[in-house]
């Protein structure tokens, strides 16, 4: 029960110095009958709480940096004016740092059988699912003396999807592969596997590609066009293991595997290909297979939401076997994992010839911007040492990633910001050369 306005009412009555008001109120309501029979009838004239009757509505999802409005209908079926102050409790991580008080509370009035709405705007913090806690409300009298709590459960879910920053890069990957399939001025010859049209011969083709029997019939040279193999399968495999929980920069490296897996799926699904995802560490966590071109987007971003990684050391054996059930016939398989020498040596690569054999295989790390930056330090004897350490970081990396490669693996080590692109342009370059 709170009690507001007491000094002013005191004052006003006039009973009480208002020097005398912090006793409690007990005292002080026992010795004062004015006071005790305004307070009583303040609080019988306020709404009663339990009988308010909400609901919401509004959004169900939102990009991770976007905003969120969930919108909280109340309606008063007593018989007085509801004069509330509304608290509507949703996880810490629904706001950025400080902006809780402000976007959760409001002060309403309600007449009798009306109803009114309070919207809450969420800006979410991080990915998954983020579910409405509690409502409190206070309802006040007519004199603010005593107010009437209570709180109700209103369910609602939000889902806070990846905010794929990197689809900024698509329209350039997408220029390429219409270059790729021949779609504009720019020819791709003597690439891919798929036979396109015939067009006139100019300097500097590729003898190979003439169409000597076409050329018989007319009286140009002919060459034959090629576009890429359409219709491949791609898995795309995140591992959600301990390595993936790494920060680098200012986000774990699952969080930066998971922007390039859009750009890429969007890409590849742009270009004809079939895309699923698979993500595990010792069991699997998130499966998409068989979706349409349309719909493939929608339904990763939606099973990327909830990926959260797990602080145990991925299981390669169990990888690799799910792996090959979810792709029977040969396919491109991208393994977003870690390039860390341990993790590779002891558990990728004794198992990486079961995919090799029969599959082809990227493998896309994240680096850590941060070493780069330590290797070109200078100036003092810490700077140096720093130097030395980053240099050994790069080295080791550099010698895991050409052991994948002697594997026939084709391998991308990028920072966050440009393992997107660099792995559009891998799985294009793979494209053109008919590799898939």
């Amino acid at each position: 029960m709170a009690l507001t306005g007491r000094a002013a009412l005191l004052a006003a009555l006039g009973s009480i110095p208002v020097g005398l008001l912090e006793p409690s109120w007990t005292g002080i309501l026992a010795v004062n009958g004015p006071l005790a029979l305004a307070c009583a009838c303040d609080y019988a004239l306020a709404a009663p709480v339990r009988r308010i009757k909400l609901s919401r509505s509004g959004d169900t999802s939102a990009r991770l940096g976007e905003t969120a409005d969930v919108t909280l209908t109340l309606t008063n079926p007593s018989r007085r004016l509801l004069r509330a102050r509304l608290r509507d409790a949703w996880p810490p991580s629904s706001w950025e740092p400080g902006t809780e008080v402000m976007a959760s509370r409001h002060r309403l009035n309600v007449p009798t059988g009306e109803r009114r709405r309070v919207t809450t705007r969420l800006r979410p913090t991080r990915r998954g699912d983020r579910q409405a806690d509690r409502v409190t409300i206070r309802s006040y009298g007519p004199l603010g003396l005593f107010a009437r709590q209570g709180a109700h459960r209103v369910p609602w879910t939000v889902r806070v999807l990846p905010p794929f920053t990197s689809r900024k890069h698509l329209p350039s990957k997408l220029a390429r592969l219409r270059e790729l399939d021949g779609r504009t001025s720019v020819l791709t010859r003597g690439e891919g596997t798929e036979f396109d049209s015939l067009r006139e011969y100019v300097p500097g083709d590729d003898t190979r590609s003439i169409d000597w029997r076409a050329t018989a019939r007319q009286t140009t040279v002919a060459v034959r066009t090629w576009r890429p193999e359409r219709d491949r399968h791609i898995l795309l495999v995140l591992d959600t293991g301990r390595t993936s929980a790494g920060r680098v920069g200012d986000i774990p490296r699952l969080d930066a595997s998971l922007d390039a897996a859009l750009l890429l799926a969007a890409l590849a699904s742009r270009a004809g290909d079939r895309v699923d995802l698979m993500a595990y560490d010792r069991r699997v966590r998130a499966l998409v297979q068989g979706r349409s071109a349309g719909d493939v987007l929608p339904s990763l971003v939606n099973a990327m939401a909830t990926l959260e990684p797990e602080l145990v050391e991925t299981d390669a054996r169990g990888l690799t076997a799910t792996a090959l059930r979810a792709a029977p016939r040969r396919s491109l398989i991208v393994l977003l994992t870690t390039l860390d020498a341990a993790p590779v040596e002891e558990g990728l690569l004794p198992v990486l010839p079961q995919l090799t054999q029969r599959h082809t295989v990227l493998v896309a790390s994240v680096a850590d911007p941060h070493i780069a930056r330590m290797s070109q330090a200078r100036g003092d004897v810490d700077a140096v040492y720093e130097a030395a350490a980053a240099a050994k970081a790069q080295s080791e990396r550099e010698r895991t990633a050409e052991q994948l490669r002697r594997h026939g693996v084709t391998v991308v080590d990028a920072t966050p910001e440009d393992l997107a692109p660099a792995l559009a342009d891998a799985y294009l370059a793979l494209k053109a050369a008919g590799r898939l």
